[in-house]
């Protein structure tokens, strides 16, 4: 008989840092009285995120979502751009918000993320773009899609919301195509309480970025372009860089998890615990969980509301498809009869608890409640 959980385990938590360090330093905020516009916590954090992300240039956000919006506008793409229907509703809603037509991709079904080999039939003399998402810090096939986009003529956005930190063959994930999202939001492994950032390679594009993020203002007398407020604050900036000297450690612990997971189900036929490809670095942003309900004997719905009796909250991630919903269903790219990879396994991934704070014996907890539906 196994118990229910005195308290909930969420499927994350929040990397925190030391709360005496980050009042302490609070102080040279209050002393500055800038609180926001490109203060000294904010030049702080882009500099230590340059270094961190190993990337050129990178423009701060006030969340990942205004972030992509401004991404899409600082590439002035139009007409449609190829994307994949398995991921967050801002991936999508981006594009929506910029007046531009979303066309679904369906994704490999072994990376999840969106197949190359099914991108040229939906090329368009409208396409102008392709907005690719690394899931679950699982790289795109960044070289084929490149080759397409280059033979094409089109741009290259990625949604690098779940790969901070993620490199292939040790070249960063920020250095392919023109611009890549990263989201800073409070589930992620890298936070700043909230926000967001954008990476690129070409000074030209930073500039038309930051400028796009601040109301287009170029100076006090000159507003050269229709601009948003998108810009982080500094108690945001300085969480980032209380934040960052944590990643590392945060990551070498759940690493320890991951491999827990790992053995927990390594006999477990239907349970199939999802890792990166061996020349990726894992961002080790989420812990998930392919289920296969014909060989475990129980579906991922199943598993997802058992764990919910134990007070354990697991999450459906990324279901339903964003071509389900209401709002995109119309579109004839989110025909179900072309998206089957996705729509398969929107039904089979469960994202598990997954922090650093997360003891042994809740990961066997856990295991053994999953485990406990297959016997």
């Amino acid at each position: 008989m196994i118990d229910k959980f005195d308290q909930p385990i969420y499927v994350t938590r929040p990397v925190m840092p030391d709360y005496e360090l980050y009042t302490e330093r609070l102080k040279d905020i209050w002393d500055s009285k800038w609180l926001s516009n490109n203060g000294e916590q904010h030049k702080r954090l882009e500099a230590e995120l340059v270094t961190y992300l190993k990337t050129p240039y990178i423009s701060l956000f006030n969340n990942g979502t205004t972030a992509l919006t401004v991404a899409i506008q600082a590439l002035r793409l139009q007409g449609e751009v190829i994307t994949t229907p398995f991921s967050f509703p801002a991936t999508t809603h981006a594009l929506a918000w910029n007046n531009i037509t979303p066309v679904f991709c369906d994704i490999d079904p072994e990376t999840m993320t969106i197949d190359p080999t099914k991108i040229e039939q939906l090329i368009t003399n409208r396409t102008t773009a392709i907005l690719g998402v690394h899931v679950y810090g699982i790289p795109c096939h960044v070289k084929q899609i490149q080759d397409i986009a280059d033979r094409h003529g089109l741009r290259v956005i990625y949604d690098a919301a779940h790969a901070f930190g993620t490199e292939i063959n040790g070249q960063p994930i920020s250095s392919f195509g023109d611009i890549s999202m990263f989201s800073f939001h409070p589930t992620k492994l890298f936070h700043t309480s909230e926000g967001g950032g954008l990476t690129c390679k070409d000074s030209h594009l930073k500039e038309r970025i930051d400028l796009l993020k601040n109301f287009g203002i170029k100076n006090e007398f000159e507003v050269i372009m229709p601009g948003i407020n998108g810009k982080m604050n500094e108690m945001s900036a300085l969480m980032g860089q209380c934040v960052l000297g944590l990643v590392e450690k945060e990551q070498e612990k759940r690493q320890k998890i991951r491999q827990q997971y790992a053995l927990e189900f390594e006999m477990v036929e239907g349970v199939d615990v999802v890792d990166v490809p061996n020349n990726v670095r894992n961002s080790q942003q989420y812990m998930v969980a392919r289920i296969d309900e014909k060989k475990f004997g129980f579906s991922r719905d199943a598993i997802y509301d058992e764990l919910k009796s134990y007070n354990v909250y697991s999450r459906k991630y990324f279901y339903p498809l964003i071509s389900d919903y209401p709002c995109y269903r119309q579109l004839s790219s989110a025909n179900e009869q072309f998206l089957s990879q996705s729509k398969k396994v929107s039904e089979e991934v469960l994202c598990l608890p997954f922090y650093g704070a997360l003891s042994e014996g809740d990961v066997t907890k856990i295991s053994q409640i999953i485990k406990g539906l297959g016997e």
